[in-house]
């Protein structure tokens, strides 16, 4: 049985990379821009390369091989290391220009980031910016993200990090959703409401049974993992849920029990010390810091 060394050739691990990720090589080749006869071509080099099979054929796609999985972290970050090679070079380190991958929590991204981003993009034309909206913690000292925003106290040594401050959060409702059901003045008086909450245990849920909801998943009528879901279905007015109190306001929520429920979080901006003195970084990061201490501010 041979093994992979370094000539391997890196496309070849971008097609297995792909078949990893979409679990069939017609979506492989879409995902990475090519004909799906040349992803198979290249998942059968490197499986001769190996001296195993990488994936299985099974009626729901292509199942990675347990020797598959083994090589998948190895890809990944050769992956990672050329993404950042790309981003470095796409520009001189003194010139606010060329790309910077932003990565923040679904609603962060989605709702709060996009006019900060745009006023900088003003001020910088010739800046790149690749937003990774979700909700795990991208690592930055792997180079995932340039910059990242998290919502809890960074851990890991070599970052350099600003505290933005505490985004509260807090249960809401659309006025028409209260005009048709009533508003609940008390805890009790909730379980008589459409709820709108997660499908799974999280944080969030753990929050408003410690403040003295006793909630159940069960108890929710829409249910969903994503922020942006819930916060959608809380702007149709379908139900009463939990978002960011600055988003309620800006979009005429109203909020129910406000000296009785709330909970807050800790929010930071972050980046690898290493990339501090990289001018397009640098902007950024001062941007997301300024940018989000006015939107905690007004909240």
């Amino acid at each position: 049985m041979s093994s992979l060394d370094s000539g391997t050739d890196w496309e070849r691990q971008r097609a297995f990379l792909a078949v990893m990720t979409e679990g069939s090589l017609s979506a492989a080749a879409r995902r990475i821009g090519v004909a799906q006869p040349t992803v198979r071509r290249r998942i059968e080099e490197l499986e001769a390369e190996t001296g195993t099979p990488l994936f299985t054929r099974t009626p729901s796609g292509l199942l990675p091989t347990e020797r598959a999985r083994a090589l998948a972290e190895h890809a990944r970050a050769m992956a990672l290391a050329a993404d950042a090679f790309a981003r470095t070079a796409s520009a001189e380190a003194s010139e606010v220009a060329g790309r910077v991958r932003v990565s923040a929590s679904d609603v962060i991204a989605v709702e709060i980031l996009p006019p900060i981003l745009a006023a900088l993009m003003r001020r910088h034309p010739r800046l790149v910016i690749e937003l990774s909206p979700s909700n795990r913690t991208e690592d930055v000292l792997r180079r995932e993200a340039d910059v990242a925003v998290r919502m809890v106290r960074p851990q890991q040594e070599a970052l350099v990090a600003q505290r933005i401050g505490m985004v509260p959060l807090g249960l809401h409702a659309h006025p028409d959703y209260l005009a048709a059901h009533g508003t609940p003045a008390t805890l009790d008086a909730m379980h008589g409401h459409v709820l709108i909450g997660v499908e799974q245990d999280s944080p969030v849920l753990r929050a408003l049974q410690a403040r003295g909801l006793p909630v159940r998943r069960d108890d929710f009528a829409f249910r969903s993992d994503s922020d942006l879901a819930q916060l959608a279905a809380i702007r149709a007015g379908l139900g009463i849920g939990v978002c960011q109190t600055g988003l309620a306001a800006r979009d005429g929520l109203v909020r129910i029990l406000p000296d009785g429920l709330r909970f807050d979080l800790e929010t930071w901006v972050v980046c690898h010390e290493d990339l501090r003195s990289v001018a397009r970084v640098r902007a950024v990061f001062d941007a997301l810091v300024a940018g989000l201490r006015d939107y905690v501010a007004t909240g």
